[in-house]
């Protein structure tokens, strides 16, 4: 089949992605093969391919493809989230549209409307995924709130309960007066933004004292119980266990002393309100103070408040500023900058709000999860989260799971009493009736007297089975569980080190003993030029599926992960894609090239130099690529075989044996030559599948359903790293010689004679030919002297002198000399302080020092010959 003269990834990849399906390449069954298995960190079901996504999938797909060639039974399972928050703010949005209120359906007829959108709309990352080549098992795709992971919630949420480690309590969460919910840290985004700083004056009781106190939301002190110092702030000693009024609600409250309060910020006077602050709900705790809500759950004032009742607190905000002020206890107000915490689903301005919610008590579950990762039984990659790992592990605080939304898995605990302290928890409503029965030894109880907690559970509280309930992990009897379980790698970012990675960990352990995975691969955010996280609201963030299509898949995955190492964020630039690209299309003609080669059976031509050095070549970047695997520096991997094939193998390999023009290969050099490109495509497969697809069909005739994806992976083998040092000396020559051409504007054309001054002539002898032809000589001689009006320059420790028919100008070749005598001269001061330092020369290996020995000698002998050659320029 002839090939396009410009590779075009729209005539390939849809056509090899339906081949691999169709063929069934990437279904994964238990045989005697090792596992390799991998979960898909779920995105949303609500989402759709982002920036984040692309770096992710490309990660793991790399990962998955290189160990399904390396002759592992490779299974990625693909997967999505049911994402409560964001799902049923979608399905809400959509009704409204439709003009129906979810306040006028009931809970079965709005899950109705979420299914039906979930199975519109849910699928469509997935498919997404497929463009960007990600070799799922497909026929493994899992949901959340399928059956059997919905089960697996419930009965994990009864197993704790019933160890104690869930409960139900009153506590501070993040709550969201617009979902109307509890959510997680996780889904809290820290804004910052321009606020007012508001100083406010608080009367001393029984004296003309006042104190001050500064605060960017005023509304809340309609709920203050305390004013707190620093029991060893001699400005206000004397006031602490006296009382002082709260303005406009005129109650006495309590000045008491906690060391918690700053001296150095602020005033050094803090307003405590128990109700609307995490720090001051545990102050109240430890002091015995009131707590006095003054919030509803939409972020209006409630009657607690006392004044401003069903008003929005933002517009309080202002109104209690300008009452505050008649009442000239407002001292002044000032520009602040602040942070705020913004739900990342509904964009609504989080409140810290006291909650009767249920809990997981972490502490204890949290050990043998700190252990693994502290003990190395679960590596993380870097290495330098580990210290972020055990600050969270070791400070954990008590999960609070309960959702006050319909979609998702709901709380399994009944209510039989007048309030909610009366439940039993359990999975049946029949069973739920006769524990409740037993409870009360009421008989008569019907299940009209029960009802099942409205809340449903944090969608993070089914997550993180998933590397156990994928594989079916809850059932004894489960095959695939004992044949995949634990997962290999895990590729996730850090910021969901602690939400989702550490808490598997933990569920890991307590439920099936052991680990879920091995190694945690963690990468860094996308970010733009100017280091923003790439989002949607700043539409900073490009449409992956366009750049897809402008640039190809292999070429948007090779510009992603040329900017991805690990753990370290990504500043993305278009020009890293278009890199990509390029890099196809070099891959693309080399093989035209190839293509193109007429081979001669008769002819009989040595090759052997290039040959043998090309595979050294090979066999040396592939051992580098093994390390960088399994060190999961993936960015490296990748620019090793950018290299190898640009530089290496296009740049000087086909030079070296390209027959010229209007003549044939001998048919030995042909054959080395595919047999070193089809094992650049295999090396290259995991990271360019599309293209290395297409020119792997093309290199030979193949069957039908046969396919690189499924070839063996390059394994290393020796390498002789004498040979390549001198292959280095030789290949310099060409370079200089081409270099001195560049610099006069000569043509390729032009022949020059070139002339050596050496110790060991064998080795030009013996690449004396491919000197020639690759740099184009006229001829290559030696000599024991220097020679007169020549353009010089070293290689090593040689001189090569090209004697040019043109006048030599001796001011430039002093200028060039001196800049690089004076670059030597610092290259021997570094070697020579390293060797100087008697700790590095008594603790560093033999070999390092010798080398290093080496380095000196022969940068002592380039200077002694520059030298050299600028007193005979100056004469």
């Amino acid at each position: 089949m002839a090939l396009a003269t410009k590779y075009n990834p729209l005539e390939v990849e849809d056509k090899w992605y339906k081949y691999w399906l169709d063929n069934k390449l990437f279904k994964s069954v238990p045989d005697e093969r090792e596992a390799y298995s991998v979960v898909i960190p779920p995105p949303n079901v609500t989402g759709v391919l982002h920036m984040g996504h692309m770096l992710n999938n490309t990660l793991q797909d790399v990962l998955v493809r290189r160990a399904r060639m390396l002759g592992k039974n490779a299974c990625w399972v693909p997967g999505t989230d049911h994402a409560s928050i964001a799902t049923e703010a979608k399905v809400v949005a959509k009704l409204r549209e439709e003009g129906i209120k979810k306040g006028d359906l009931s809970r079965e007829e709005f899950l109705s409307h979420a299914w039906d959108w979930k199975e519109k709309y849910g699928g469509i990352i997935l498919e997404q995924l497929k463009k960007l080549g990600a070799s799922c098992d497909w026929d493994r795709t899992k949901f959340t709130m399928d059956p059997k992971l919905s089960d697996a919630v419930q009965e994990v949420f009864i197993d704790l309960h019933k160890k104690g480690y869930i409960y139900r309590g009153l506590r501070m969460v993040n709550w969201d007066p617009v979902g109307l919910t509890a959510v997680s840290d996780e889904e809290v985004i820290h804004r910052e933004i321009q606020s007012k700083l508001y100083h406010v004056k608080y009367a001393v009781v029984g004296s003309n004292e006042t104190v001050t106190i500064a605060t960017t939301r005023p509304e809340t002190i309609l709920g203050d119980t305390a004013v707190c110092v620093h029991p060893d702030d001699d400005r206000y000693k004397h006031l602490v266990g006296k009382k002082v009024i709260v303005p406009m609600v005129n109650r006495e409250v309590p000045v008491i002393a906690d060391e918690y309060v700053d001296i150095e910020f602020g005033t050094g006077c803090l307003k405590i309100t128990p109700a609307h602050d995490e720090n001051d709900y545990h102050i109240g705790a430890k002091h015995n103070l009131e707590t006095i809500d003054i919030l509803n759950p939409d972020g209006t004032m409630s009657e607690a408040a006392g004044f401003f009742i069903g008003e929005d607190r933002f517009i309080v905000r202002k109104k209690i500023a300008k009452e505050l002020k008649a009442l000239d206890l407002l001292i002044k107000e000032e520009e602040y900058t602040n942070k705020v915490g913004y739900s990342e689903r509904t964009d609504a301005v989080i409140e810290p709000r006291l909650s009767k919610q249920w809990f997981v008590s972490m502490e204890k579950l949290a050990k043998p999860a700190l252990d693994a990762v502290m003990n190395d039984d679960i590596l993380l990659f870097p290495p330098k989260f580990k210290n972020t790992y055990r600050h969270w592990m070791e400070n954990v605080k008590d999960w609070c799971i309960s959702r006050q939304l319909w979609w998702g898995q709901r709380i399994p605990a009944f209510y039989y009493g007048d309030g909610d302290e009366d439940y039993v928890v359990t999975a049946s409503a029949d069973e739920a009736l006769q524990l409740a029965k037993a409870k009360t030894g009421n008989q008569n109880m019907t299940s009209a007297d029960l009802k099942q907690d409205d809340d449903v559970m944090d969608t993070w509280f089914s997550s993180w089975l998933w590397p156990i309930s994928v594989f079916d992990g809850f059932d004894p009897d489960s095959e695939d569980f004992k044949y995949y379980y634990p997962t290999n790698d895990l590729v996730t970012a850090p910021e969901i080190l602690f939400f989702w990675v550490a808490r598997m960990i933990i569920a890991g352990y307590e439920y099936k003993g052991e680990m879920p995975f091995k190694n945690v691969y963690l990468h860094g955010i996308v970010r733009d030029k100017q280091r923003r996280k790439m989002s949607k609201s700043l539409g900073n963030s490009p449409n992956p599926l366009d750049l897809i299509a402008e640039y190809g898949a292999d070429g948007v995955r090779v510009g992603m992960l040329l900017c991805a190492p690990a753990g370290n964020d990504i500043l993305f630039d278009d020009s890293l894609v278009e890199q990509g690209r390029n890099f196809s299309n070099k891959i693309w003609n080399a093989y035209r090239l190839i293509d193109s080669l007429e081979v001669d059976s008769t002819i009989k031509k040595d090759h052997s130099i290039a040959i043998n050095w090309f595979e050294n070549k090979f066999n040396e970047a592939m051992t580098k690529v093994e390390e960088q695997f399994t060190q999961f520096r993936i960015s490296e991997a990748l620019m090793t075989l950018y290299k190898l094939v640009w530089d290496d193998f296009c740049s000087w390999y086909l030079e070296m044996v390209k027959p010229p023009y209007m003549e044939k290969i001998d048919a030995e050099t042909y054959a080395a030559t595919k047999s070193f490109f089809e094992r650049l495509m295999r090396a290259l497969h995991p990271i360019m599948p599309f293209i290395t697809e297409e020119l792997w069909q093309n290199l030979a005739p193949r069957k039908d359903g046969e396919s690189i994806c499924v070839l063996d992976y390059p394994k290393p083998a020796a390498f002789n790293e004498a040979e390549l040092a001198e292959m280095d000396i030789l290949l310099e020559v060409v370079s200089q010689v081409r270099n001195i051409r560049n610099n006069r504007g000569m043509s390729p054309k032009v022949q020059i004679p070139l002339k050596i001054k050496t110790t060991n002539q064998a080795l030009y002898k013996k690449g004396e030919e491919l000197i020639v032809k690759m740099a184009n000589l006229e001829s290559l001689e030696f000599t024991d002297e220097k020679v007169s009006g020549a353009i010089t320059f070293l290689v090593k420790n040689d001189e090569c002198f090209a004697e040019l028919e043109e006048n030599i100008n001796v001011e430039e070749e002093l200028e060039k000399l001196g800049d690089e005598l004076k670059r030597m001269k610092g290259f021997l001061f570094g070697v020579s302080k390293k060797l100087s330092n008697e700790k590095f020369v008594s603790g560093a290996p033999e070999a390092v020092v010798a080398m290093e020995k080496k380095k000196q000698a022969d940068a002592e002998a380039k200077i002694k010959a520059l030298e050299e050659n600028i007193a005979e320029l100056k004469g």
